[in-house]
């Protein structure tokens, strides 16, 4: 049960991005995007964890181990994910929306938001790799097919995804999405990056890769060599996951990962 719920929770969410912010997200995640959900199965992992180890393994460690076991589910590598985090006493909204690169943001923007957490630009690349598994709703598509085409869209890939996304008005609450890869959509490879050499990246932010010099040539090498993608985002989720928890007498174990214990 814990491996299906794990796979679940790592396609429905973009929760590799938040490993490196403890369990913020959690508390407020009505703000966050339409993408954030399926927080149930970190409440199953939970509740099955606590009733074994009570107040023993921390909400922060149960994502980042269930983001472990997705991408070794989805045919990546296994990661040595250490553990001992803590959950974090406060919300810290701000900062994890401070942190998550907007799908129109430049890749400048970008690389600078992973650098200011330690993440260098060639993890970065392999990072947004992630997105080999997932889909991206039409609500964040739209304004590269209209009124006009994205000029560094492939053309056929273009009147695809207008297929998918008919509209230049979708319903925000809709469920109408386009699959990041179609080629292999529940497998954690390099495919990613041949599409994005095929001008077949669905958010602009993915597509710069292939025009910024910094990330070409990682974007390029990931192209050519799966075992290379995925050793670099093994490290790149090590990073991560790394990026200054709490640990030790900071924090501290919640009983729901919602809400904050009772003092």
């Amino acid at each position: 049960m814990i491996k299906e719920t794990v796979l679940k929770l790592y396609k429905s969410t973009e929760i590799q991005q938040f490993l490196g912010l403890g369990i913020s997200f959690m508390i407020a995640w009505l703000r966050m995007s339409f993408g954030m959900r399926n927080f149930k199965y970190i409440d199953t992992i939970k509740k099955t964890v606590e009733s074994e180890c009570p107040s023993t393994v921390s909400c922060a460690d149960i994502i980042a181990l269930s983001a472990r076991d997705a991408v070794e589910l989805l045919g990546g590598s296994h990661i040595e994910m250490k553990m001992g985090r803590k959950d974090s006493l406060l919300s810290y909204t701000a900062t994890v929306e401070d942190f998550i690169p907007n799908h129109n943001d430049n890749i400048s923007l970008v690389i600078s938001r992973f650098q200011s957490i330690a993440v260098d630009i060639e993890a970065m690349v392999a990072l947004l790799g992630a997105h080999s598994v997932g889909r991206v709703h039409c609500l964040n598509i739209v304004h590269r097919l209209y009124p006009t085409i994205d000029p560094t869209l492939d053309p056929s890939y273009a009147e695809f995804l207008k297929r998918r996304c008919p509209t230049p008005d979708p319903d925000s609450n809709s469920v109408e999405y386009a699959r990041n890869d179609p080629e292999t959509p529940m497998v954690l490879d390099n495919m990613y990056y041949k599409l994005l050499l095929s001008h077949k990246g669905l958010l602009l932010v993915y597509q710069q890769l292939t025009s910024d010099p910094s990330t070409l040539s990682y974007v390029k090498s990931m192209a050519a060599n799966n075992s290379y993608f995925q050793d670099l985002f093994a490290r790149a989720m090590i990073l991560l996951s790394e990026n200054n928890p709490l640990t030790g007498d900071q924090g501290e174990v919640r009983k729901d990962c919602w809400y904050v214990n009772a003092r």
